[in-house]
């Protein structure tokens, strides 16, 4: 009889924490769990190419992490819910702890 892999369950989280493995995509979700904000304003917090962010952006939005809405001719950016900013605090955490 065919069994489900006990490791299939995590696939989701798995495929969570590569969209989550980019330095330049924790910055973005640190900085969106402060508010909503253009891609201007992370262009230049982040000090990152306007491309950049935008490329980055889209692969949280295709991860449905990450909303846009539009204001005129500028996007504004927010975070879906809460929780993957409560992981990527708590990772953050975890590396800046003493060994």
């Amino acid at each position: 009889m065919w069994r489900v892999s006990a490791t299939k369950a995590y696939e989701p989280a798995g495929e969570l924490l590569k969209v989550l493995s980019a330095p330049a995509r924790l910055a973005i979700v640190v900085e969106l769990a402060e508010c909503p904000r253009f891609v201007h304003e992370l262009v230049e917090r982040l000090e990152m190419s306007q491309p950049l962010v935008s490329q980055h952006l889209r692969i949280l939005r295709d991860a449905r992490l990450v909303d846009v809405e539009r204001r005129g001719r500028e996007a504004v950016y927010a975070l879906v819910d809460q929780h993957v900013a409560h992981i990527v605090a708590d990772a953050v955490r975890h590396t800046e702890e003493e060994p």
